[in-house]
């Protein structure tokens, strides 16, 4: 069963030592819209302080928003009127792989294992458009921080900060105090 048969085997020693569940309502009211990069994982958590069950985590490929009423703010306004979160956290990170795409050679690639051209190029712009590329990813972080602030389905009175992680060292810099902008609007 090769790498399905490992987890389900780890998977099973782990629900016997399994601790008491936790609340599906974040301990400390926040929602973190990330990257699904790898280094990621466990990593940035740990570097915010953070433990399993203190916060909501949304991750997509960059941290990017391409559709202002699409899911990632759809996953946002559950957070925050579902389940109680009352900031919002936006972390990019250097190194990040989607400031480094390159369409055309992702559309060989597709094509290649067998998606159709026709579809490719029915996407909404270009492949690289549709999929959110950049090139800056702290002009990406407060791109996204302004699409979150200007949502009409976002209350005006949550903080959206923007940071941006070192994934080599664990560093967090913050770019965007959504508290300051806050006393702005």
């Amino acid at each position: 069963m090769g790498l399905l048969g490992e987890i389900l085997e780890h998977n099973s020693r782990f629900v016997a030592e399994r601790e008491r569940p936790m609340s599906k309502s974040p301990a400390k009211k926040i929602a973190i819209f990330t990257c699904m990069d790898t280094r990621l994982v466990e990593f940035l958590e740990s570097a915010m302080g953070l433990r399993r069950g203190d916060a909501k985590v949304i991750k997509n490929a960059g941290n990017t928003i391409i559709d202002p009423f699409g899911g990632v703010i759809r996953s946002l306004v559950v957070a925050v009127f579902s389940l109680g979160c009352e900031e919002i956290y936006v972390i990019g990170h250097h190194d990040c792989g989607m400031s480094q795409i390159d369409g055309d050679a992702l559309e060989r690639r597709m094509v290649e294992r067998g998606v159709d051209p026709q579809v490719i190029r029915s996407l909404h712009g270009s492949l690289s458009e549709w999929l959110g590329a950049f090139r800056d990813p702290c002009g990406n972080v407060r791109r996204v921080v302004e699409v979150i602030r200007q949502s009409p389905l976002i209350p005006r009175d949550v903080p959206v900060h923007g940071l941006m992680f070192d994934p080599a060292r664990g560093r967090l810099d913050p770019l965007v105090n959504g508290y300051a902008a806050l006393q702005g609007r």
